[in-house]
């Protein structure tokens, strides 16, 4: 089942309470996609109310620093909304969605809830760029990018789309490269709060950069 088209135009549009889904690695940006696999009671409730009122879910990480119970741990400040956009349900009692990113927020305090998942206050307006596509693309160094991916290809042997990521706007590019790539926690969060999206793409290239360098990928240092 697909839904409606989101009319989330601004922060003033999105709900200030929302369940949050914490995921270590999943990261959700404005107009990407995620598909998820539902299957804990909790977050098949979840997604079952989210259904019923306005289809947003809330993408953050824990932060694996903060502490906080196992089952409830503590979590970042700041994640990502996205609003429930295909819907499937399995034989086995699973929930196949995919959530398409509307804008990040930063927790003002969780709340006491009887519900089995969690749910957050939440202020969107610290991000009232997400709302704007395309915003600042003009300014990514798209050839860095391009580059730091070839080599990261090159250098773990992967197989990729050149036709599809040459074609692709520097927002989609940027933010689909951040969403998939196989960083850590840190990493992730570093790239989910980069202030726009030449920022994003610095901290991608960085940390493709720094990872090639680990594992021996990087390039040949060069005579002087």
């Amino acid at each position: 089942m697909s839904t409606q088209t989101s009319n989330l135009k601004s922060p003033a549009d999105c709900p200030a309470v929302i369940p949050v889904f914490p995921l270590p690695g999943a990261l959700l940006l404005p107009r990407g996609q995620m598909p998820l696999n539902i299957f804990e009671p909790r977050y098949l409730a979840m997604i079952d109310d989210a259904l019923r009122t306005d289809r947003i879910i809330g993408m953050i990480q824990p932060d694996p620093e903060g502490g906080g119970a196992a089952a409830a741990p503590k979590l970042y400040r700041v994640g990502c909304a996205g609003r429930i956009s295909q819907f499937a349900e399995t034989g086995d009692g699973r929930y196949l969605i995919s959530l398409t990113g509307v804008s990040r927020f930063r927790v003002e305090s969780e709340l006491a809830t009887t519900t089995a998942y969690r749910r957050c206050h939440v202020s969107y307006d610290a991000f009232a760029s997400d709302f704007e596509p395309r915003a600042g693309e003009e300014a990514v160094d798209r050839a860095g990018v391009l580059q730091a991916l070839r080599r990261f290809v090159e250098a773990n042997e992967l197989q990729v789309d050149w036709s599809g990521i040459e074609e692709a706007p520097n927002e989609a590019l940027v933010n689909a490269l951040c969403m998939m790539s196989p960083f850590g926690v840190r990493e992730k969060q570093a790239m989910l709060e980069a202030a726009d999206l030449k920022t994003r793409a610095e901290v991608l290239v960085a940390v493709t950069e720094m990872e090639l360098m680990r594992t021996g990928g990087g390039p040949e240092p060069t005579l002087q």
